[in-house]
């Protein structure tokens, strides 16, 4: 996945953001009873223990990525940094599921719940003076080295390091990362001008 880069004006300094997704999230139902004792017992890739989790957890070497399977045919998958790996790991879930017999009849409708994005906008930060100044902040330096702030009117929740360096939660689309990282940037500049 290649990295986006934009030049954001911020007074005579242009804020250079670079971000790209590290994680996506997702969910999909193959609408079909998967028989998760059998599944474990015939996959090497499985870990399945009912008493703790309902779920299977099924580890794919390529793309890697890691899914949770439900008896009911839900499945959520994680790890993939594309679209196209989360589907390329769906294909592979279910070529998995076939080799015991299940045959999947549905092209499974794959729906986003979360995007992990990391990246930087190109400044240093004082968390000190966000914390106070940006509201929907916590920030408490003696447990952990950034500040988290919820993005009002989105999805989005970020993690800011006073290097510049960020991590955004949150968003279901690339569309909507961008979004609220460019209204992250404005939200910063705005503080800034103080």
């Amino acid at each position: 996945m290649k990295k986006e880069t934009k030049a954001v004006k911020k007074e005579s300094k242009i804020v250079k953001t670079e971000i790209k997704v590290v994680n996506i999230v997702a969910s999909a139902s193959l609408e079909h009873d998967i028989p998760l004792i059998k599944l474990a017992e015939a996959l090497p890739n499985t870990e399945y223990n009912p008493e703790q989790f309902p779920g299977l957890v099924m580890r794919i070497k390529n793309p890697k990525t890691s899914a949770l399977i439900f008896s009911s045919g839900k499945i959520v998958c994680t790890g993939a940094k594309s679209m196209a790996k989360v589907k390329e790991s769906v294909v592979r879930i279910i070529y998995n599921i076939e080799k015991i017999g299940v045959k999947i009849t549905v092209k499974p409708q794959i729906k986003v719940q979360n995007m992990v994005a990391a990246g930087s906008i190109g400044i240093d930060l004082n968390l000190n003076s966000l914390a106070v100044e940006l509201g929907n902040t916590e920030y408490e330096p003696e447990q952990f080295p950034g500040l988290v702030y919820k993005l009002p009117g989105t999805r989005a929740t970020f993690l800011l390091f006073s290097n510049g360096k960020i991590v955004c939660t949150g968003t279901r689309s690339k569309t909507k990362l961008k979004e609220a990282v460019d209204k992250l940037v404005k939200n910063l500049a705005k503080v800034n001008k103080k």
